[in-house]
């Protein structure tokens, strides 16, 4: 909502999340639902839509809402083993899997070093994957830009800040991008401003700035059936509001990758949670909802287009090198 939703998440951040969500869990039911039903109906488990590994536990910022910022991480240091690695994407590949892929939970990519050559590995043996990064940008550079580009379908900045106003270092990415339209043609680049103390969602709990209350959610939720969730560790856990790498539906070092999906373990709870998320304990209180991208992909998948639905951006925000003017009035 552009400068009107920066000043109310700045000067109203419990009205405008409630606010948010409220409109979200009213507008998004009917849809959930149906996805819950044709997914638990499905004559075997459908693969899911997003594929979500961190190789690295750890981020370098300080946004008030996340676990994993600096002042709030208490997981122990893990990075994703080389050879599990490849193993998952090579699993995935002998799968057929054609959605999305982002290396990238509930940390900051680029901390991890090895970042670049996982993206060339991914692209290499999922080439029809829509692959899209997400980072936060302090550490990012134009030549880095240039080293991850070639293997990345959607690069998202979040520009988390006090104020509304681009790091000097995103700045220079943006003025050098839309200088270079050319090089980055086959590139979705996007920036969102985000402010650094805003209130989202409480996460299942975990959410520094917005405890869980004893308010019990009844809505379903999508992550469990859209989401692969996997953690550096190799575990298989419920979705991205385990901050805390908690629940496990299957260790990746000594269980194929479809069949941790698959199992009956975690059909069980999803059946629970289409029912509600009051009856599965770890989401009892949890009130997050995805920002929009989900119920895009499962709108299309009900429809009947699987492919519209792989080719759908991981995000739908505000591009770099848009025909109009609206992108120039970032400062």
């Amino acid at each position: 909502m552009g400068k009107f939703g920066w000043f109310a998440r700045k000067h109203f951040p419990m009205l405008a999340s409630n606010a948010y969500l409220k409109l979200q869990f009213t507008t998004r039911s009917k849809s959930q639902k149906a996805y819950c039903d044709y997914f638990l109906n499905a004559k075997e488990v459908p693969m899911p839509n997003v594929v979500n590994i961190e190789t690295i536990n750890r981020c370098n910022s300080t946004c008030a809402f996340c676990t994993a910022n600096v002042h709030a991480e208490r997981r122990p240091l893990r990075k994703i083993d080389d050879d599990l690695y490849r193993s998952i994407i090579d699993q995935l590949a002998d799968w057929g899997y054609k959605g999305h892929l982002t290396l990238y939970g509930n940390n900051e990519p680029l901390l991890d070093t090895e970042i670049v050559e996982r993206h060339k590995y991914a692209r290499e043996k999922l080439p029809d994957s829509f692959i899209f990064m997400s980072t936060n940008g302090l550490i990012l550079t134009i030549d880095k830009l240039k080293e991850v580009a070639p293997y990345i379908n959607q690069l998202i900045i979040n520009n988390y800040s006090m104020e509304m106003k681009l790091h000097d270092n995103i700045k220079e990415i943006y003025d050098y991008v839309k200088a270079h339209p050319q090089e980055f043609k086959d590139l979705d680049i996007q920036i969102q401003m985000r402010y650094l103390q805003e209130v989202l969602t409480n996460r299942a709990g975990s959410a520094p700035n917005k405890k869980a209350t004893e308010k019990v959610v009844k809505e379903t939720c999508l992550l469990p059936f859209t989401d692969m969730w996997i953690m550096p560790n190799g575990k298989m856990g419920l979705c991205c509001c385990d901050n805390f790498e908690t629940t496990d539906f299957g260790d990746l070092t000594k269980v194929s990758l479809k069949e941790a999906w698959g199992s009956e373990q975690f059909q069980q709870v999803r059946r629970k949670i289409a029912e509600g998320r009051q009856n599965y304990p770890f989401c009892k209180h949890c009130d997050f909802i995805d920002a929009g991208f989900r119920m895009q992909l499962v709108n299309a998948i009900l429809s009947g287009d699987q492919e519209a639905a792989n080719k759908l951006g991981g995000h739908e925000r505000m591009k770099i090198g848009k025909k109009n003017n609206e992108d120039d009035n970032i400062k």
